[in-house]
């Protein structure tokens, strides 16, 4: 089992000198412990811009950005022009880094949809923009996670979803099957910018970096041919906005901590486990009270919720009552969603482009999900998709004659032919048919390139996380 944090009298000593240094102390006022620590921290960061505008931080920065790719922004420059400008100009933005005169320019504002509803907010940087905050993530990032919690999982090197799946396992195994589901409404549109500059002015002496910070979380934004101000958040889209996010719930994690709480967090996903429902919505009272009075942002409550893990949707997974993963309602249906839209009967395109598309998205979902107890599910959703593939193929032949024609070719007798093809069923109904079961058998479509979930997922589910 995974070593539990617990806060105690005996420990409270060693995690304000030598552990992981709180926030606030009991009272709820600003630690001296944490605050003499980042005293220090500023000390030693005093000319870090040096550090950021090292044209060997540059370059290696921009080897990201050129690999990571993406859309351009407002100035329309892509990555690929990027690196043509970059080596004309590598020296003067440096300078332009270590004067404290470089101006980020506004950003590109993209609405994508949310699978549940709504919309989540991008704002896409330029290219050059993207490179500068790219070569202030490298070098921030190294100190920030030194002090990051062991129970953070989201945008960091050497952590992931299985992890924090993993973590979230063991605390349903030793007994805590309720979880309080906090929902951060609109969490990165919602960051204040006051108090984000404060925490990054405590750590950073280098006020070079801290001005420049502030100056890309207050671009503009352009979007629809108007240009908005942006008085809070961080958007979605640079490189520097998930390290800016782990930094504002730093505080988060260093008060769960301190109150003993085992818990998980993803980004801005946090789910706490505890024992019963009563303990539940006292934690869940107390927590939202501080989330809201102390870092100023908003729960949302009418998502957020007290449930047993089976229940649970996190990263897509349930949690089994033995602790061990299932896959969530939500992900089974958006599942089941993609592929009916990957197999519409009235694209109009050829069943080879149907199936390419479908197995590469299969081979995604199926990678991440492996580690699921859902093998029943997956042989459900295998032959539901086997006759969602059918039907494609048979509405492809339209005519009576050349269904029956296209069935004896496939080796199914005339007379079977033609009593499927006169049927007068519609074409879902018609996929289940014994002549069309014959003609387009499991082998068959595996010739053709189907890709079978059932297959593969218990060539892949080993074990269990």
């Amino acid at each position: 089992m995974i070593r539990r944090t617990i806060i105690n009298r005996e420990r409270l000593f060693s995690l304000t000198e030598g552990g992981p240094i709180v926030h606030r102390d009991k009272s709820g006022k600003v630690s001296p412990h944490w605050l003499s620590a980042c005293r220090d921290e500023r000390n030693s960061t005093a000319g870090i811009m040096d550090k950021i505008a090292d044209p060997l931080n540059i370059q290696k920065a921009y080897r990201r950005v050129h690999s990571n790719g993406g859309s351009a922004g407002t100035d329309e420059m892509d990555v690929k022009e990027l690196g043509v400008w970059l080596r004309a100009h590598l020296q003067d933005l440096s300078e332009e880094l270590r004067s404290d005169s470089y101006q980020p320019a506004p950003v590109r504002g993209v609405r994508i949809p949310k699978p549940q509803g709504g919309y989540r907010q991008l704002g896409i940087p330029t290219v050059k923009d993207r490179l500068v905050q790219q070569a202030i993530h490298q070098v921030l990032n190294v100190r920030y996670e030194r002090i990051f919690s062991e129970y953070s999982y989201g945008f960091r090197p050497g952590k992931g979803a299985h992890q924090a799946l993993a973590q979230a396992c063991t605390y349903v195994k030793s007994g805590r099957p309720m979880v309080v589901d906090l929902d951060l409404e609109k969490f990165f549109d919602e960051v204040n910018h006051h108090r984000l500059m404060w925490l990054l002015s405590q750590r950073i002496g280098d006020d070079r970096v801290v001005k420049l910070i502030y100056r890309f979380v207050k671009a503009g934004m352009l979007e629809g041919g108007l240009m908005s101000q942006r008085v809070k958040g961080t958007p979605q889209g640079g490189p520097l906005s998930p390290l800016l996010s782990n930094i504002v719930l730093d505080e988060l994690d260093k008060e769960l901590e301190r109150r003993g709480h085992c818990y998980v967090r993803y980004a801005d996903d946090v789910k706490i486990f505890v024992g019963s429902e009563e303990a539940g919505e006292r934690v869940k009272s107390r927590i939202t009270r501080y989330i809201e009075e102390k870092l100023k942002l908003k729960v949302n409550r009418s998502k957020s919720s007290i449930c047993p893990s089976y229940k649970l949707n996190f990263l897509g997974h349930s949690i089994l009552p033995q602790g061990a993963l299932g896959l969530s309602v939500k992900s089974d249906k958006r599942l089941k969603e993609r592929v009916r839209a990957i197999t519409q009967r009235n694209r109009g395109v050829e069943l080879q482009h149907v199936l390419q598309e479908l197995s590469s998205y299969l081979r995604g979902w199926l990678l991440y999900f492996r580690h699921a107890q859902m093998g029943r599910r997956m042989n459900h959703v295998d032959g539901w998709t086997r006759r969602r593939v059918r039907s494609f193929r048979l509405k492809q032949c339209k005519s009576v004659r050349t269904i029956a024609n296209w069935l004896q070719r496939q080796g199914v007798k005339q007379s079977l032919s033609w009593r499927t093809a006169l049927s007068g069923k519609g074409w879902w109904r018609l996929s289940n048919s014994p002549g069309v079961n014959i003609a387009m058998n499991n082998s068959w479509l595996a010739t053709q390139g189907y890709y079978s979930l059932a297959t593969h997922y218990h060539a892949l589910h080993c074990k269990p996380l």
